[in-house]
């Protein structure tokens, strides 16, 4: 699986996006080509290397003639619609600007058939949006991790007039993400890179673990401390060399407790996978002065942390959770169904690496067939893998 990691070093917009796409190895040529299927009349990309601190890096202009002011969403919608691009670049485009839209309608108590763009309705930014996803396209990527996003502080000047840093409508589209400041006051994440960001990213947080085959740096126009450059780590996961097997980055979320009631920790595990934990676990440890006490492990996807991490502490006694980024490598699965003397059951079925499979019944399947049919569990069991093992044999697998 070919994976991207957007590293934000000074922050992010959508032109340093582009250009970081091309530095890592997308011919600006295939980009040029593609974006003529927006159709839209003066516009043209600009290509140079430029030199942002010690780092070369690739800098993309959107040079465009635009003599529109602000644009509606209907307006924004019948020009991707009428584009010629892949139905789901055009889907993704139009779910962005609908994004803008509703920040925008958010932060001016307006609805969003009100709302018109200025800067993010331009020719410019229809092309970044488009672009950046064009560009990710043409590259085969599959996967998007994103770094914490680095947010200044000040104002800056608008359409609206004198706005606050971060701006609005970046904030509004950030929900979700985790963030920090820095000293700067200088506007480090766009509008539109937030929109693009929050939408693409699968994850979070640290660089995943893949094997790299390109790096590309994208140079912006801002003046900042360090060097004003996005930078792309681009690669392939471990699922490339075999299919069947997925890699993923995860949060681990963990606590010692030794001071709850026993009878919470059902409970609490029900609130936690209700709430997306992909696993809840208790192992029971020695603490600090012999005491007996229990390990409880939250295994999640890492955009839920944070909510889960609120639930531990609202739900637990516990007073601080450790939280640590794990690789998961699981197989891909499928599901299918077997006829059975106790009706229809659920099979899990996994192919592994090196050839061959394994299938497992649904439990909660086979748990309702042998309570409905008074048998025990086990026959439910061992009917549901004759069915499935018959089924194979007759279709020769």
């Amino acid at each position: 699986m070919k994976i991207i990691y957007f590293d934000l070093v000074s922050g992010a917009s959508g032109d340093m996006m582009l250009g970081a796409l091309v530095d890592a190895g997308l011919p600006f040529t295939d980009l040029q080509q593609a974006l003529l299927g927006l159709h839209l009349p003066d516009f043209e990309l600009g290509l140079r290397r430029v030199m942002r601190g010690p780092f070369a890096a690739t800098k993309v202009d959107v040079k465009a003639a635009d003599t529109v002011q602000a644009r509606h969403l209907p307006e924004i919608r019948s020009l991707i619609l009428a584009a010629d691009l892949p139905a789901g670049i055009r889907e993704r485009s139009l779910h962005i600007f609908e994004r803008m839209i509703e920040a925008e309608a958010g932060i001016h108590g307006q609805p969003a058939e009100h709302v018109h763009l200025h800067e993010m309705g331009a020719v410019d930014t229809i092309v970044d949006v488009t672009g950046v996803l064009l560009a990710l396209h043409l590259l085969g990527v599959q996967r998007v991790a994103v770094s914490p996003v680095p947010l200044g502080r000040g104002t800056l000047a608008s359409s609206h007039g004198q706005m606050p840093l971060p701006a609005p409508a970046t904030v509004a589209l950030l929900r979700g993400a985790p963030v920090f400041g820095v000293d700067h006051a200088v506007e480090t994440v766009t509008p539109t890179a937030a929109a693009l960001l929050t939408e693409l990213a699968d994850e979070f947080g640290a660089i995943p673990a893949m094997r790299l085959s390109a790096v590309g740096y994208g140079a912006g126009d801002r003046l900042t401390p360090e060097p004003n450059v996005l930078r792309v780590l681009l690669g392939e996961t471990a699922a490339a060399a075999s299919p069947d097997l997925q890699v993923e980055t995860l949060s681990l979320l963990e606590t010692n407790i030794d001071d709850m009631n026993p009878e919470v920790y059902g409970y609490v595990q029900e609130r936690l996978l209700a709430a997306g934990a992909l696993d809840v676990y208790l192992t029971p440890i020695l603490m600090k002065k012999g005491r007996p006490a229990t390990l409880l492990s939250v295994l999640c996807q890492q955009a839920e942390a944070g909510s889960l991490r609120a639930a531990l502490f609202d739900e637990t006694t516990t007073l601080g959770v450790r939280t640590t980024e794990v690789t998961r490598h699981c197989l891909a699965r499928s599901v299918e169904q077997v006829a059975t003397p106790f009706g229809t059951i659920r099979v899990k079925l996994v192919q592994l690496p090196g050839g061959g499979s394994k299938a497992a019944p649904e439990y909660e399947d086979c748990r309702q067939a042998a309570e409905a049919h008074g048998v025990p569990l086990r026959l439910v069991y061992e009917a549901a893998m004759l069915a499935h093992a018959s089924e194979r044999a007759g279709a020769g697998q």
